[in-house]
């Protein structure tokens, strides 16, 4: 399955970051394909840890292409949900 392969090529790096890995979504929402991604962390999740969280997964996922179709890649935190 596409969500454990993604999981195993990231999960490390999320954990030396020191984020959880909560959640690994693939699914499709009004046409667009997205990759979603739900971090948690001891403490409160923001935007910044957002976005440093996929800087540091995005050249992972793009090295070994695991998606052949188009995606859209959210990083989000479990508390607050992907939309």
């Amino acid at each position: 399955m596409i969500t454990e392969k993604i999981r195993t090529l990231i999960e490390p790096v999320i954990k030396e970051n020191g984020y959880f890995l909560d959640e690994v979504r693939y699914e499709k929402e009004l046409g667009n394909n997205f990759l979603r991604i739900i971090i948690d962390k001891e403490g409160y999740i923001d935007l910044e840890d957002c976005i440093k969280v996929t800087n540091l997964i995005n050249p992972i996922i793009d090295e070994a292409d695991p998606i052949e179709e188009n995606y859209i890649m959210d990083v989000c935190s479990k508390e607050k949900g992907c939309e």
